[in-house]
C-alpha cells in the first residue's frame, strides 16, 4: 500500500514530537520519512538558497512512494517549482508555498527570520510581517544544535510568548514557515484567534484525511 505522504526530512536527530511534519504520530494515515544524507540544518536553513545542494532532494524525491511529497524545512521553498517538476503528484516544499492564496494581513513565524528575508524575498512579497524566533529559545537552540533533548512546555510557553508580544494585532493569519512549530499550536491559540497555516494543513489540503485532527 502507497505511503498517504513523503516526508523528506534533513540529517537532524533532535526529537521529532507529535505535530512535527518528521513524527508518524501526526499522521492518520501511512508515512514514508526519508532522511536526506548530510543536510543539515545550518546547510538548508541559509540566506542563499540557490547554493544548497539539491541533488540529494531529487534523488530522494523521485524514489518517493507517497501520494504527496513533502520537506522537514520551510527553506526549501525556493526550491518547489524546480521539486514539483520531477513528479505528478503533489509536492510541498514549504508551508511559505501557500502565501500567494492567503488573506491578510498575513503574518510569517520562522525559524530564522534574517536568513529568510535575504533569501525569499519573492515568496515574501506576499507577507505583510515576519517574525523569527530568538536565538536564545528553547526550541531554537535544540533545533541548531541537533541536540537530543526537548522541552515542549518550555517551547510552548516561548512560542506563545513571542507570538503574544510580536504578531502585530490586525493579523488574520498566522504562518508557520518552521515544520517544527505545529505542535505549539494550542499554545499559539490561547494568544492569538485568527487563522494558522503551516506545513501539516498544506499537506491535509493535498489530501483530506492525512493528518491526525489534533494536529490540524
Amino acid at each position: 500500500m502507497r505511503p498517504a505522504v513523503t516526508v523528506l526530512q534533513l540529517d537532524t536527530h533532535f526529537p521529532r514530537v507529535p505535530g512535527d511534519v518528521a513524527s508518524t504520530d501526526s499522521y492518520a494515515a501511512q508515512v514514508e520519512i526519508v532522511r536526506i544524507p548530510a543536510a543539515s540544518v545550518g546547510q538548508i536553513v541559509t540566506g542563499n538558497p540557490g547554493a544548497v545542494d539539491i541533488a540529494p532532494f531529487e534523488a530522494a524525491l523521485r524514489a518517493a512512494r507517497g501520494d504527496v511529497i513533502t520537506t522537514s524545512c520551510g527553506f526549501l521553498a525556493h526550491w518547489q517549482t524546480h521539486l514539483a517538476a520531477l513528479t505528478d503528484r503533489p509536492v510541498i516544499a514549504s508551508a511559505l508555498t501557500a502565501l500567494p492564496d492567503l488573506d491578510g494581513p498575513v503574518t510569517v513565524l520562522t525559524f530564522d527570520a534574517d536568513k529568510l528575508v535575504a533569501g525569499h524575498g519573492a515568496v515574501l512579497a506576499h507577507a505583510d510581517e515576519v517574525i523569527g524566533l530568538r536565538p536564545d529559545m528553547h526550541l531554537r537552540r535544540v533545533i541548531e544544535g541537533d541536540l537530543d533533548a526537548l522541552d515542549q512546555a518550555v517551547a510552548g510557553r516561548e512560542v506563545a510568548a513571542l507570538v503574544a508580544h510580536s504578531v502585530p494585532r490586525d493579523t488574520a493569519t498566522l504562518l508557520l514557515e518552521c515544520t517544527n512549530l505545529p505542535p505549539y499550536k494550542p499554545a499559539i491559540r490561547d494568544v492569538f484567534a485568527g487563522r494558522i497555516v503551516d506545513i501539516l494543513t498544506q499537506i491535509e489540503r493535498a489530501r483530506p484525511g492525512t493528518v491526525k485532527p489534533a494536529f490540524l
